[in-house]
C-alpha cells in the first residue's frame, strides 16, 4: 500500500500576486503552510525580481499544470538602456556600456523582427540545463556556459512609455509583451538593444496574466494568511476546471466515466453516436497535440486524447 500524503485534500487553483524578491518555490511553500493542502505546485516560474500572476495548483489541479504553463502570458517589462549586465537584469554586474540611445521610431521599426516565432538564446543565469547542470550554477562558478538558441513565440510587443516620459527619462523604456511558453524577457531586452546598436538590461518585470488567470482573480500572500485553513471554502479558490476553460469537452455517461477513471479507453464512435459536440472536427480532435475534457454530469472526469478511434485518458481526475 502506498504511503498516504500528509495534509488536507484541497483541489483547485489560487492566483497569487507574487511579491518582489520571492522565489516561486517559496510561494508554493507559503501556500502549503497557510492552507495545509497535501499537494501544491505552480503553473509557471517567475524570477525573484519579477512580480505578478503566479497560478498555484492544489490537489487534483496539479494535473492541469502543464496546460497552464503552455498558455499565453502577458508581461509589462521595463528595460534600461546603456548597460549590459551578466544576468541581463538589475541583479547582475555591468559587463558593457554604451552611450547610444535609440529613438522611439527606431524601436518601433525593430520590433517586428522580435514577433512571431523567433530564435532566442537563454540568459547565462537561467535554469536551462547544460550537460546535466543548471546554467546559473556554471555561470556563478565562472565556468563557460554554451547555450543553444531555441525557438520561442512572441505574439505582440507594444511600447507603453509615453513620449513625455521618454524625454524625462531617456534611459528607460516600458513594453507590453504577449508571449508563449519558455520566452525569456531578459533575453528580449538584451537582443532588442543589440539590434539597435546599443545595450540594455531588464530592470523590472510584472506578469499580468498566465493562461486563463489574470489580476482580476489575484490575491496576495498576506490576504491568504487571513483565510488560513478556511481556504477550501473560500471564493478565492478556483475550480480545477478553470485551467481548462479553452479546452473542448466530451459528454460521457456515468458508465463511460467509470471506465475512463479506471484507465480504460472508450470507443469514440459510441460517444459521438449519443451527441456530437458543436466544436467537433475529426482532424482537430485527433491531432496528437489536442487534449480534450471528458465530463459527466458537470464533473471533470479526465483529460483525454483521441487515438485510433478511441478516447484515451491522459490524466484521470479524482473529484
Amino acid at each position: 500500500m502506498g504511503r498516504r500524503r500528509k495534509g488536507l485534500p484541497i483541489n483547485g487553483w489560487l492566483v497569487i500576486d507574487k511579491p518582489l524578491g520571492m522565489t516561486s518555490t517559496a510561494v508554493v511553500s507559503a501556500v502549503r503552510r497557510i492552507s495545509g493542502a497535501a499537494k501544491v505546485g505552480h503553473g509557471g516560474t517567475l524570477d525573484p525580481l519579477a512580480t505578478g500572476i503566479l497560478p498555484v495548483a492544489l490537489g487534483e489541479a496539479t494535473k492541469t499544470v502543464s496546460h497552464v504553463m503552455d498558455g499565453r502570458k502577458l508581461y509589462r517589462m521595463g528595460l534600461r538602456w546603456g548597460e549590459q549586465r551578466d544576468t541581463d537584469d538589475a541583479e547582475g554586474q555591468v559587463i558593457a556600456t554604451s552611450a547610444a540611445r535609440p529613438t522611439r521610431e527606431q524601436v518601433v521599426a525593430a520590433l517586428p523582427a522580435f514577433t512571431g516565432f523567433v530564435e532566442q538564446v537563454p540568459p547565462r543565469f537561467s535554469a536551462v540545463k547544460v550537460a546535466g547542470r543548471r546554467a546559473y550554477d556554471l555561470a556563478r562558478a565562472d565556468q563557460a556556459v554554451d547555450l543553444s538558441p531555441r525557438t520561442v513565440r512572441i505574439d505582440s510587443i507594444d511600447i507603453l512609455t509615453s513620449e513625455d516620459d521618454a524625454q524625462a527619462d531617456p534611459d528607460r523604456l516600458d513594453l507590453l509583451i504577449t508571449a508563449g511558453k519558455g520566452t525569456y524577457m531578459r533575453a528580449l531586452a538584451r537582443d532588442l538593444a543589440l539590434s539597435l546598436g546599443t545595450v540594455a538590461f531588464m530592470d523590472s518585470l510584472r506578469r499580468l496574466s498566465c493562461g486563463p488567470f489574470d489580476e482580476s482573480r489575484a490575491i496576495s500572500l498576506d490576504s491568504l494568511e487571513t483565510l488560513g485553513h478556511s481556504l477550501a471554502h473560500s471564493e478565492v479558490l478556483l475550480s480545477v476546471e478553470t485551467a481548462l476553460d479553452d479546452i473542448p469537452a466530451l459528454a460521457l455517461t456515468e458508465q463511460d466515466a467509470r471506465r475512463l477513471s479506471l484507465g480504460q479507453p472508450l470507443a469514440l464512435s459510441a460517444v459521438l453516436s449519443r451527441e456530437t459536440p458543436a466544436w467537433w472536427t475529426a482532424e482537430a480532435a485527433s491531432s496528437p497535440d489536442t487534449v480534450l475534457q471528458a465530463r459527466s454530469g458537470g464533473r471533470l472526469v479526465a483529460m483525454v486524447r483521441i487515438d485510433g478511434g478511441e478516447i484515451r485518458p491522459v490524466r484521470v481526475m479524482n473529484l
